[in-house]
């Protein structure tokens, strides 16, 4: 066994992401062999032992990933300072531990991915993925397709860089329109910011696209697994098979 950073090996036991074994360890929650972990560039070896709050690491379990519909008015944390109802505090207890891969704002809806593995949810939530994020909009105000069209090209708002956004309308009624939004950065609030710039509200919004899964009929908080072999083939692990007629419609996306 390879050593590896202490942050990723905390991670890769479902404990949290890396980035939060890293605060850990600032806090000084985490020891090695006894002694406390200063730093998360500290590397684990086969034999040494790990924990956290005092308590060792459980074996790592084997990566899992699992679609969830966030419902509106739920916070994505595991604590709110501010008491607010929160994803986690509300999915069925028979999950084990898990993260979310990426965030969705308190009343924002739609497809948030779930797993186990901290390291997986890292791998999964970086912009470099190139995974496209796709959004149904909900807009206030007088919307045209060739406003839409101004943030093809990316957008500046108060000196943060936005990449590009395709938003294509959907349907008018009076000063409300629905719109698909696509994009591939996912930074806070975007979607809300970029419509903002070019005089819209964004009155509600769905995420039904991450990647190549997607929200299909889950009902608002319900909860389902993604089969291990499907997200493998799609994240490059393990050897892809040749595509049957089974595997052309995805458990998602029905």
């Amino acid at each position: 066994m390879e050593e590896e950073r202490i942050a990723k090996v905390i991670a890769r036991a479902g404990i949290c992401s890396r980035r939060d074994a890293e605060k850990l360890i600032a806090e000084g929650r985490v020891a090695m062999n006894g002694e406390t972990v200063a730093t998360p560039a500290t590397k684990v070896g086969e034999n040494d032992v790990v924990t956290v709050d005092g308590k060792p690491l459980a074996e790592p379990e084997p990566a899992r990933l699992w679609r969830y519909h966030k419902p509106s008015g739920f916070v994505t944390t595991h604590k709110d300072p501010q008491g607010r109802p929160t994803v986690f505090a509300n999915l069925p207890r028979s999950l084990p531990r898990v993260v979310s891969i990426g965030r969705l704002d308190f009343n924002s809806e739609g497809l948030l991915l779930l797993t186990n593995d901290g390291e997986l949810a890292r791998r999964l939530e970086l912009p470099a993925g190139g995974w496209t994020r796709k959004y149904r909009a909900r807009l206030f105000g007088k919307a045209t397709q060739a406003e839409l069209d101004k943030l093809a090209t990316g957008i500046t708002i108060d000196g943060v860089k936005y990449g590009p956004v395709i938003a294509d309308l959907e349907r008018s009624k009076g000063i409300y329109s629905w719109a698909l939004v696509s994009l591939k950065e996912g930074k806070n609030r975007e979607v809300k910011r970029v419509m903002e710039k070019i005089g819209l509200k964004v009155a509600r919004l769905i995420r039904v696209q991450f990647g190549p899964f997607h929200l299909g009929q889950l009902e608002p908080g319900q909860v389902e697994e993604i089969p291990a072999k499907l997200w493998r083939e799609h994240l490059g692990i393990g050897r892809k098979k040749r595509a049957t007629k089974e595997d052309v419609r995805k458990p998602w996306e029905r």
